[in-house]
């Protein structure tokens, strides 16, 4: 995925993929799902992400690049 800007909130991150359709709905499922950022469990939805971090939800690796 490209990212406009240097970081994205996980809450974004999870409203951007599909897998919640608003930041509330983020903040209430968030601990549905098995998150890691860069190898460490995360649940908080606020945390930034970086293009360089390596974030991974639900076993799924996803790529965070800048946009050209």
């Amino acid at each position: 995925m490209k990212l406009k800007e240097n970081q994205i909130t996980l809450g974004q991150l999870l409203q951007v993929l599909g897998y919640v359709s608003s930041g509330g709905e983020a903040k209430h499922r968030i601990h549905e799902f098995d998150i890691t950022v860069n190898g460490e469990k995360e649940t908080r939805r606020g945390r930034k992400i970086n293009k360089t971090d390596v974030v991974t939800i639900n076993s799924q690796e996803v790529k965070l690049d800048d946009e050209d």
